[in-house]
């Protein structure tokens, strides 16, 4: 039963250059772990709340001392000294000594870094590897690794919004291994580059998760372009690469209209112009198509599309239990984009990732645009046998940390 001596909180950056938080937990057995948690753009208005210094001389108020401060001090002193049988324990103990609905009282930044820090320096004292001990908290073998989707193009809150949409994804679906996979991803990233050099005379630059952002003029053209960009690679789209989109159609919905660009939708006309992309292009999966309480329609869109490709919710469900289950009653989606950090701890987002899995959802496992250095959402995605994973593109080193431990859990599991 392990039994924590200390835990330290301190204040990090992560790729914004934005504070975050890194947990530190040591355990009476000498085993230590640390983990850094990321922080999103685009966040749902029912996600659990970051704690924020306020502070507008330090950071912008972006601060995290107090966050950090949390696990030094209330977090520690509570928990010193003390055994938890298991993660859950664990995590309980945070939520109670939160007290709030959304723990905005420690923060879900600080809570987050200590229930994944436990875990981490658990796994080492039973000298087990992360992703397995996160099987044994699933209480399921370990199916197959996850197929990656990739940012190829960005828009919206991850780029300078020059188109409204946020992200046009490539899936490799033919590839048969992750690394077979990222070969792929490579060929085709370089070929959009190329593309939009010669398009737009636009050297190299990239969005919060490593997407390219040319200035397109419409999402249809970036649409057109991840299809040139996989036919200059030499593979086939539809069959070796299929395309996904994270809409977060939230941040263009306003008084009751969707805001696409020049175009004024309603939620009806909003469907019909998914449907016309769906029809276009060779898209499997469509993310946050709707705004986040535009639930009625969510359904419509479900029945419209579902049986083609994945309707995932991330703002509509912000890995939220309850929204989960209100989905699932509605037939709002069907599949789950799981970001721990939405609700705060490792047993809330297992309770959500089992909530999907009893509906016969679809789970992708997400990072956020602001992420970390940090590898252990990899973990957890091979872990809990995630259908995808979504970490964004094959650049930036917090997005290529995640990357290469996908690729080495692959060889140890080839290996053994």
């Amino acid at each position: 039963m392990p039994r924590i001596r200390s835990l330290k909180g301190l204040e990090i950056l992560d790729s914004r250059g934005t504070p975050t938080v890194r947990a530190t937990c040591t355990l009476a057995s000498g085993a230590v772990a640390n983990a850094s948690v990321p922080s999103g753009a685009s966040t749902g208005a029912a996600e659990a709340r970051e704690l924020r210094d306020a502070d507008a001389t330090r950071y912008g108020g972006r601060g995290c001392r107090k966050a950090a401060g949390r696990v030094s001090g209330d977090i520690h002193n509570a928990f010193a000294g003390r055994d938890f049988e298991s993660q859950d324990a664990l995590d309980q103990a945070l939520i109670s000594l939160d007290g709030t609905p959304n723990k905005e009282q420690l923060g879900a930044n600080a809570i987050l870094s200590v229930s994944v820090a436990f875990a981490r320096a658990h796994a080492i004292e039973l000298g087990l590897p992360l992703y397995e001990h996160f099987a044994r908290l699933l209480g399921q073998p370990i199916r197959a690794l996850p197929r990656i989707t990739v940012n190829l193009f960005s828009g919206g809150k991850h780029a300078g919004g020059q188109v409204p949409i946020q992200d046009v994804l490539i899936v490799p679906v033919a590839a048969p291994t992750i690394d077979a996979s990222l070969v792929q991803v490579h060929a085709v990233y370089q070929a959009a580059v190329d593309l939009i050099a010669r398009k737009y005379g636009m050297r190299w630059l990239t969005a919060d998760e490593g997407g390219l952002a040319p200035p397109a003029k419409n999402a249809e053209d970036l649409l057109d372009h991840a299809v040139e960009a996989i036919e200059k690679a030499g593979l086939k789209p539809g069959t070796d690469i299929l395309l996904g989109l994270d809409v977060a159609a939230s941040h263009f919905y306003h008084d009751g209209e969707y805001h696409l660009g020049s175009d004024r939708l309603s939620s009806n006309g909003m469907i019909d112009r998914l449907r016309k992309w769906s029809k276009q292009f060779p898209i499997v999966s469509i993310e946050d198509g709707l705004a986040e309480d535009d639930w009625e329609h969510w359904t419509l869109l479900t029945r419209a599309l579902g049986e083609k490709m994945l309707i995932l919710g991330d703002d509509l469900l912000c890995t939220n239990p309850e929204r989960i289950r209100r989905a699932i009653a509605a037939r709002a989606c069907n599949a789950l984009l799981l970001k721990v950090n939405q609700i705060g701890t490792l047993t809330e987002a297992l309770e959500s990732y089992r909530l999907a899995r009893s509906a016969g959802w679809h789970v992708t496992m997400s990072a956020r645009s602001g992420e970390t250095e940090d590898n252990w959402f990899s973990d957890l995605a091979v872990g809990w046998s995630g259908d995808q994973t979504k970490i964004g593109s094959v650049t930036q080193s917090e997005r290529l940390a995640k990357y290469n431990r996908l690729l080495e859990i692959e060889a140890d599991r080839s290996d053994a």
